[in-house]
């Protein structure tokens, strides 16, 4: 037994292992930086394989949602038989990315043009130095992590504006200008979903909200966020701003090719153009881990008993989920109009997360409740939810019957 724990120990504690050892190799006043350095190519290293697979996930779950295939030809070109079940497909497109052409028209402002897809790539890999990828792996510990992360994705609308401007071209400009519309929209429901895990946890720090949701009751229900009436309320509305952040749709307007021509990124190609769709990705999976640590318990196992697999583990899977999760949605649902969309965040949204707030503050006020009032909290919990949502729901489509399209004969 005492051999069993001391190798899961050594599985949990491998990575950190390894990594110093490298680092003793090198003088004393360099450790520091080949510290760091260690962690950033890891992180460029894992989650650059990560969005690579994820598009050629994608592709193969929307095929079969769709009931067609995916890509399944593409594998090793020195094994023409070997197929390999188009694994391959993202690093073939890698390579097209960076041997197309690239086409800047002479009206553009140059500088713009060329800044705009550097940074938002940057901005959106700014929210991985914050998550805590396991019990012990957190590339930068800050108490202020909430408000870094939030300030490093709200960058991200810069870059975007700067396509649209320096592109010089109507369409893209006006797309921009609903891009950010968008963005700032769904921005306010997506951080005030946070403020409740906040007002309970009492803290800024990921890391802490994380083991914050440590512990199960009866061994086996875990004291995740989620299996709250706040905190699955604060889910789903975290879920809803983030497929509206991350340009998912149904509420991907900024790219709606019917009307816009693909949005800010109309005069972009080859590997700039690439670089906005590795940024959709970075920012979706940045989303996604944000999300598992405020509301799925981040790195904590489901079960005591399934404690034994490592931490890192378990982040990644939850992440996967979510990845998978936004994978259905997409290949499910239709895409909105701007006013809907923008009906839906302000009218019913942001009204809710308003409430969820105040239900949050009554949940923690009412933590010494035992007895029968532990029942009595739940149902006022969940009544502080499900009655506004209903009115609010009802409130929305009022006086706003099916569209009827009539085409010509």
């Amino acid at each position: 037994m005492i051999s069993a724990f001391a190798s899961l120990s050594f599985l949990e504690r491998a990575p950190l292992v390894l990594r110093d050892a490298i680092v003793l190799w090198f003088p004393s006043g360099l450790q520091w930086w080949v510290h760091h350095l260690i962690t950033i190519v890891v992180i460029l290293t894992v989650f650059g394989l990560f969005f690579s697979f994820t598009t050629i996930a994608e592709r193969k779950l929307l095929g079969r949602f769709q009931n067609r295939l995916g890509p399944n030809r593409s594998g090793l070109p020195w094994f023409k038989n070997l197929r390999l079940w188009g694994l391959t497909q993202p690093f073939a497109d890698a390579v097209k990315a960076f041997t197309k052409e690239d086409v800047v028209p002479d009206a553009a402002d140059k500088a713009l043009h060329f800044l705009a897809p550097v940074l938002i790539v940057s901005f959106s890999l700014m929210g991985f130095a914050v998550l805590p990828f396991g019990r012990e792996y957190i590339p930068v510990e800050l108490d202020a992590a909430i408000l870094y992360f939030f300030a490093a994705g709200t960058m991200s609308e810069l870059a975007i504006f700067m396509a649209g401007w320096g592109s010089r071209n109507k369409y893209s400009l006006l797309s921009a200008m609903r891009a950010l519309a968008q963005l700032i929209s769904y921005e306010l429901p997506l951080v005030l979903s946070v403020v409740p895990v906040v007002l309970v946890v009492g803290t800024l720090s990921l890391q802490d909200i994380a083991v914050a949701q440590g512990g199960w009751t009866f061994g086996f229900l875990p004291h995740w966020h989620i299996f709250t009436p706040w905190g699955f309320a604060g889910f789903i509305i975290f879920l809803i701003a983030a497929l509206a952040e991350s340009n998912r749709s149904p509420f991907d307007l900024p790219e709606a090719e019917s009307e816009l021509i693909a949005g800010h990124l109309t005069e972009y190609s080859g590997f700039k153009y690439a670089l906005f769709f590795m940024a959709e990705y970075f920012g979706l999976t940045a989303l996604s881990g944000f999300g598992v640590t405020i509301f799925l318990g981040g790195w904590q196992a489901p079960c005591a008993w399934l404690e034994f697999i490592p931490s890192y583990v378990w982040f990644m899977g939850k992440l996967i989920g979510m990845i998978v999760f936004f994978i259905w949605v997409r290949g499910t649902l239709l895409r909105l109009r701007i006013d809907q969309l923008t009906r839906f965040s302000w009218q019913f949204l942001v009204p809710l997360a308003l409430l969820n707030l105040g239900n949050a503050a009554f949940w923690a006020l009412t933590t010494g409740w035992t007895g029968p009032l532990v029942l009595a909290r739940w149902s006022v919990s969940i009544a502080i939810i499900l009655v506004p949502f209903i009115w609010l729901g009802r409130r929305l489509s009022a006086g706003r019957g099916p569209r009827t399209y009539r085409y010509a004969t």
